[in-house]
C-alpha cells in the first residue's frame, strides 16, 4: 500500500492506494485520507485506512459463482444430507397463519436492527393502526413497511433482479429514509464494527455494487434449477449481505430476499428471530470469511422447527 498525493490548486489531497490481481485483471483501490495533512496525522489516518483497505480487498474478491470455488462436491452433498435429515414440516400457510407470520417476522427483523417496538406494539400497529407515543416514527413506519413487503413477495412472481431489490428497500423505508430504493452512491462505503471497535465486515466498494449484484443474479439464473431452494436462498441472502448495497437497511431487505427465494421454490417462509441474532451474525461471518453456507442453512432449519411450534 502506498500514499498518493494529488495537487488541487494550492492544496494536496492524500489517498492510500493499493493494487492487486483479481483473476487476469489488476485492480486498484484508493481510500481518501484528507487535505494538507501533516506527517503525524497522515500516519494515524494511514493505520486505520490500511485495516479498512485490507477488508475492502476481500470484498473485491467476492467470487462470481458463490458455490463454484467455495463448496466441493463433498461439501455440497453434506448440505443436501443435512436438508434431507431435517425435513421441513411446515406446509402452505393459511390466511391467519400468514398474518401471524408477517407480524412475527416484522417484529423480529426490525428488532434485530435496533427497533424498540415490542411484538404486542407491532400487532397493535398492523391490526389496529394504534401505537404508543413512545415509539419513534421510524419504528412505526418500518413496521408498516416490512408487513407490506411480506405481502409484496407473496404476490409478486419475480425471483431476483436489481429492480426487485430496490423495490423491497423502497417499500420498507419509503417513510423513514430519504434514500429509500437507492443503492449506495459512489464514495459511500460501509464499515461495520463491533462493540470493541473491531471491523467485522466491510461492504463491497460502492463502484462495484451493481456489478456484483448483476453477477449474483446471473449466477442464480443459471443455477435455480440445479440446487435445492434452501441452498439458493441462503446463497442469495449471504452474498447480498456481503455486498451490502444500501447505506442502511441491508439486513431487512436481505431477509426478505431469503424468503422470496424460498417461496418461489415452494418452501415456506422463515423468521430469523431476535433470540437467535448472535447465531445469525456468526453464520453471516462464517460465509463472509470462509464461504461456509452450512451455519446459515442450519439456522434456517432450526427456525423452521421453532415456527412449526408457533403456527404449524
Amino acid at each position: 500500500m502506498n500514499i498518493e498525493i494529488r495537487e488541487v490548486g494550492k492544496k494536496k489531497k492524500y489517498y492510500l492506494a493499493h493494487s492487486f490481481r483479481e483473476g487476469k485483471k489488476v485492480k486498484k483501490i484508493r481510500r481518501y485520507l484528507g487535505i494538507d495533512l501533516d506527517e503525524k496525522k497522515l500516519n494515524n489516518l494511514r493505520k486505520r485506512a490500511e485495516e479498512i483497505l485490507r477488508q475492502q480487498i476481500e470484498s473485491y474478491k467476492i467470487i462470481r459463482n458463490p458455490l463454484e470455488n467455495q463448496l466441493s462436491e463433498h461439501e455440497l452433498n453434506l448440505l443436501k444430507r443435512l436438508i434431507i435429515k431435517n425435513p421441513i414440516k411446515i406446509k402452505h400457510l393459511s390466511k391467519d397463519e400468514w398474518r401471524e407470520f408477517s407480524e412475527m417476522f416484522t417484529y423480529n427483523t426490525n428488532a434485530i436492527e435496533g427497533s424498540e417496538a415490542t411484538l404486542k406494539e407491532v400487532k397493535d400497529i398492523l391490526e389496529k393502526n394504534k401505537w404508543s407515543d413512545d415509539l419513534t416514527k421510524e419504528d412505526i413506519s418500518e413496521s408498516y413497511g416490512v408487513n407490506e413487503a411480506v405481502k409484496f413477495i407473496r404476490e409478486n412472481k419475480e425471483q431476483v433482479s436489481l429492480d426487485l431489490i430496490k423495490k423491497l428497500h423502497k417499500i420498507v423505508f419509503k417513510n423513514s429514509k430519504d434514500f429509500a430504493g437507492d443503492f449506495r452512491k459512489k464514495g459511500i462505503e460501509v464499515v461495520i464494527r463491533n462493540a470493541f471497535g473491531d471491523i467485522v465486515h466491510v461492504g463491497a466498494p460502492s463502484n462495484r455494487v451493481r456489478g456484483l449484484l448483476r453477477e449474483l443474479i446471473e449466477w442464480y439464473s443459471k443455477n435455480k434449477k440445479k440446487y435445492h431452494g434452501l441452498i439458493l436462498a441462503t446463497v442469495i441472502h449471504n452474498q447480498f449481505e456481503t455486498i451490502h448495497p444500501f447505506a442502511d437497511g441491508n439486513g431487512r431487505v436481505g431477509r426478505l430476499l431469503l424468503n422470496n427465494i424460498l417461496l418461489k421454490h415452494g418452501l415456506p417462509p422463515v423468521n430469523i428471530s431476535l433470540d437467535n441474532r448472535k447465531e445469525y451474525y456468526l453464520a453471516l461471518q462464517g460465509y463472509q470469511k470462509k464461504g461456509n453456507l452450512r451455519p446459515m442453512i442450519e439456522l434456517v432449519l432450526k427456525e423452521y422447527k421453532i415456527l412449526k411450534k408457533k403456527i404449524g
